[in-house]
């Protein structure tokens, strides 16, 4: 039988793949996100509550370094 073969370096890095489905990085490095509570039950909110939510939001600076770090960025 064939022994296995070990490899030397660095381990692969794996993103966080629900990170992946919810954050995406813009052009300009900022990360931009989904507005919660747009689902569903939304015929008691008003036209303006639902014109806000549907713009996406630019996440803070505070917690860009965290999402850089789910996604294997430096």
């Amino acid at each position: 039988m064939p022994t296995k073969s070990t490899k030397k370096g660095k381990v692969k890095l794996k993103t966080n793949r629900g990170a992946m489905k919810r954050f995406k990085i813009s052009a300009n490095g900022k990360v931009r996100f989904r507005r919660a509570n747009r689902n569903h039950i939304n015929t008691k909110r008003t036209t303006k509550q639902m014109r806000h939510a549907k713009a996406n939001g630019v996440l803070k600076e505070c917690d860009v370094k965290s999402i850089y770090r789910m996604f294997c960025i430096e």
